[in-house]
C-alpha cells in the first residue's frame, strides 16, 4: 500500500481501477526546403479544425458546468486566431522555407516559455492554455489521434500528468469517478472545474504517474488530498464507510437548502455566493444561497479582445439580479491588474502590480470604462435588489469620488428617460489596512463593507499569498487579522450599516464560528460550501460564539487560534 500526497481540489471519496491518461507522442522533425504555400495552407486547414473542435467544446462546457468554465474555450479560440502567435508562425514558414509544425513549435514554445517564467501565477497558468491549444493544432498536422476521453465505458479513476481543460470538458462522470494529476495547483484549469464536475479530486501529487500502472486499484480522497494505491482490505473498508458518511453528510445538508440560516439560539445570519457569471446563479439557487455576496464582473472583460460594450454589460447585470428573483446581488466594479490583465488595454509592467495601478484606481483613471460600466449596473437596478462595491478603497476621497460619478450617471440616465432604483446600497471592499483601520470614518458614508479577507491578509502580513517561501505567513486565524476584522464591523454595527465577508474566509470551518461570535452578518463563499456552513452555523449557540471570538482576540498566535476552535468544534461532532 502506498500513500500518496496532492492537493484536495474536489471533496468526496472514489475507490476504482487507475485509467492511465497516455499522450499521444507528437515528434516534430524540421524538413527544410519545403514550398512555403502548402505549409500555410495544411496550417490554416489545421487551425480551422481546432477551431471547430474547440468551439463544440465550448457549447458542450456551456451547457454541463455553466458560463464561467466556458469562457476557457474563448480564451483558447483567442489564441488560434491571436496574429501574434500566427504572424511569427507563418513568417517563419515563408522566410526558413520550414514545415508548418516545426514552426508552430518553435513560435510557441516561446510563449510557453515565457508566460512560465511569469511572476503571477495567474499568467504562469496560462502556458497551459497555449499547450492545449498547440498540442491540439500539432495533431491535426501530423495525423495524430488524442486520446478520446469522452470515449471511457467503465468505472475508473482518471490518471495524469496534468488535465487540459479540453481533457476536463469531456470526462463522463459516470464513468470517471474522479482524477488525479502529477502537477497543478489550487489556481490550474483542472482544480477549478473539478467541483463543478461533482466528483473528487487530488492534482499537484508530483509523481502519481511514475507510482501508478494501469488498472492498480486506487483510492482517492479529495477531502484529505491523498491517493492510495493497492490499498488493504482494512484501508478499503475505512475508505468505503467514509464515502458513505460523506454521502450521508451531503444528504443531510441538502435539507437545509430552503431552511433560514441561524444559530442553535436563533441569531440570523446571511449566507451568500460569489460568481463570476450570470450561469453561475443556477448554482446558488441549489445549494440554497440567500444572496450573491460578491458577482466578480471583470470575468465579462477576459478572454476577450475588447471592452464588453454597455449594452453587453446591461444583460449579464441584469440576468443575475432577474434569476435572483429579489434577493440581494453585491455586484462587484471593475477589479483589474495583480494576477489579472486584459491585453487589449495594454497597461504599464509593474514591479509589484497587487499594490499598483488597478481596481478602483485604474476605474478613476479610466473614466470611459467606468463610466460604462456604473450606467450598465444603473439600468440593470431596476430588475432587482442591486448593491454596489467599490474595490480597493483606500481612502474617503477614492469612495467619495467613486460615488460622485455614479450619481452623475445617474442624473445623466434619469435625464434620457431611463428608469433606475430609487435606492442603491453602495458599499466598499475592506482588502487594505488603512481601511480597516479607518473603518469608523469610512462608515459614516458607506451604507455596506464586505471584507476582503485574500487581500487584507497578504497586505496585513506583508506576504505575497502565491508565493511558496512565504505562503506560511497567509495566515486568516492571526490574532492581528481577526482584531482587524472585529475593528470594522465594530465600527459598521455602531453607524447601524453590516458588515459582509467574501474572501476565502468565510467559507472556512474553522473561521465561521469566530465570525459569528465577532457579529458578521453575511458569509458570502463557493456555493458549494453554503450547506456545510449553514449546517454548522445551526449547531453554535451565539453567545458560546462570542465567548471564544473573545478568547481568539487574546491569543499571540494563528496555532493557538487554531486549537481554541478546534476544541469548540469538535464539542459539537
Amino acid at each position: 500500500m502506498v500513500n500518496i500526497p496532492g492537493i484536495g481540489a474536489a471533496a468526496g471519496i472514489a475507490i476504482a481501477r487507475a485509467f492511465i491518461m497516455q499522450q499521444a507522442a507528437l515528434t516534430v522533425e524540421k524538413k527544410n526546403g519545403l514550398e512555403a504555400e502548402g505549409e500555410l495552407a495544411r496550417l490554416a486547414q489545421a487551425l480551422d479544425r481546432a477551431r471547430g473542435e474547440v468551439n463544440t467544446l465550448k457549447e458542450k462546457t456551456l451547457e454541463r458546468l455553466g458560463a464561467e468554465k466556458a469562457e476557457i474555450f474563448e480564451a483558447h479560440l483567442l489564441v488560434l486566431n491571436d496574429p501574434e502567435l500566427i504572424g511569427p508562425v507563418e513568417e517563419k514558414i515563408r522566410t526558413e522555407q520550414v514545415n508548418a509544425e516545426y514552426a508552430l513549435q518553435e513560435v510557441a514554445s516561446e510563449f510557453i516559455t515565457m508566460f512560465e517564467n511569469m511572476k503571477s501565477p495567474y499568467l504562469r497558468e496560462r502556458a497551459a492554455d497555449m499547450r492545449d491549444v498547440t498540442r491540439r493544432v500539432l495533431a491535426h498536422l501530423l495525423g495524430v489521434r488524442i486520446t478520446d476521453l469522452a470515449a471511457i465505458d467503465e468505472e475508473v479513476i482518471l490518471v495524469a500528468e496534468d488535465l487540459t481543460p479540453s481533457d476536463t470538458a469531456q470526462l463522463n462522470r459516470t464513468y470517471v469517478k474522479g482524477f488525479t494529476t502529477n502537477i497543478g495547483g489550487r489556481t490550474s484549469h483542472s482544480a477549478i472545474m473539478a467541483p463543478s464536475l461533482e466528483i473528487p479530486a487530488v492534482v499537484g501529487t508530483k509523481s502519481v504517474m511514475e507510482q501508478v500502472q494501469d488498472g492498480d486499484l486506487l483510492i482517492l480522497d479529495g477531502i484529505g488530498g491523498v491517493v492510495i494505491r493497492d490499498p488493504d482490505e482494512e484501508t478499503l473498508e475505512l475508505y468505503r464507510r467514509k464515502g458513505q458518511e460523506y454521502e450521508a453528510q451531503r444528504a443531510e445538508w441538502a435539507k437545509l437548502k430552503h431552511e433560514p440560516t441561524a444559530t442553535a439560539d436563533g441569531h440570523h445570519v446571511e449566507l451568500a455566493a460569489n460568481i463570476g457569471t450570470p450561469a453561475d446563479v443556477a448554482g446558488v439557487l441549489d445549494n440554497g444561497g440567500e444572496a450573491v455576496g460578491l458577482y466578480r464582473t471583470e470575468f465579462l472583460y477576459m478572454g476577450r479582445d475588447k471592452m464588453p460594450s454597455e449594452k453587453e454589460q446591461f444583460q449579464a447585470y441584469k440576468a443575475v439580479l432577474e434569476k435572483m428573483e429579489g434577493k440581494p446581488v453585491v455586484v462587484r466594479t471593475l477589479d483589474i491588474g495583480g494576477d489579472k490583465e486584459l491585453p487589449y488595454l495594454e497597461l504599464p509592467k509593474e514591479m509589484n502590480p497587487f499594490l499598483g495601478y488597478r481596481a478602483v484606481r485604474l476605474c478613476l483613471d479610466r473614466q470611459d470604462i467606468f463610466r460604462t460600466q456604473l450606467r450598465a449596473l444603473l439600468r440593470a437596478s431596476v430588475y432587482g435588489e442591486l448593491r454596489i462595491m467599490f474595490p480597493m478603497i483606500a481612502t474617503l476621497d477614492e469612495f467619495r469620488q467613486s460615488k460622485a460619478l455614479l450619481l452623475e450617471e445617474r442624473a445623466k440616465l434619469q435625464a434620457e428617460g431611463i428608469e433606475v432604483a430609487e435606492s442603491i446600497q453602495l458599499g466598499i471592499m475592506v482588502e487594505i489596512p488603512s481601511t480597516a483601520v479607518l473603518a469608523d470614518q469610512f462608515a459614516k458614508e458607506v451604507d455596506f463593507f464586505s471584507i476582503g479577507t485574500n487581500d487584507l491578509i497578504q497586505y496585513t502580513m506583508a506576504a505575497d499569498r502565491m508565493n511558496e517561501r512565504v505562503s506560511y505567513l497567509y495566515q486568516p486565524y492571526n490574532p492581528s487579522i481577526l482584531r482587524l476584522v472585529k475593528m470594522v464591523i465594530d465600527a459598521a454595527h455602531k453607524e447601524g450599516r453590516w458588515v459582509g465577508m467574501c474572501g476565502e474566509m468565510a467559507g472556512d470551518r474553522n473561521a465561521i464560528p469566530i465570525l459569528v461570535g465577532l457579529g458578521l452578518d453575511e458569509f458570502s463563499m463557493s456555493a458549494s460550501s453554503i450547506l456545510p456552513a449553514r449546517s454548522l452555523i445551526a449547531k453554535l449557540r451565539l453567545e458560546d460564539a462570542r465567548k471564544l471570538a473573545s478568547e481568539a482576540l487574546e491569543c499571540g498566535t494563528a496555532q493557538e487560534v487554531l486549537e481554541l476552535v478546534s476544541a469548540a468544534v469538535g464539542s459539537l461532532q
